[in-house]
């Protein structure tokens, strides 16, 4: 379950936070592609906690590369 899911602009950055209990295969990447399509007008930024809670694949962004994502820290 996700808890918590923000993005942050930092000069030319972009960082985008996931906090869960559970993570899926490709679902960061999958999370970054919905936020790419919501910067690009394609996804409306009202429709992503629905698309979310749907856990339907079809309803997301394509699941973007994994070049320049990278994982930060893992709690336990």
């Amino acid at each position: 379950t996700i808890s918590e899911c923000f993005v942050i602009k930092d000069g030319d950055d972009i960082k985008l936070t996931v906090t869960a209990d559970g993570f899926l295969y490709n679902m960061v990447r999958i999370i970054v592609g919905t936020a790419v399509a919501v910067s690009d007008g394609r996804i409306n930024p009202n429709d992503t906690t629905e698309i979310l809670q749907s856990k339907q694949r079809d309803k997301a962004g394509v699941t973007a590369p994994a070049h320049g994502l990278f994982l930060e820290k893992v709690h336990y």
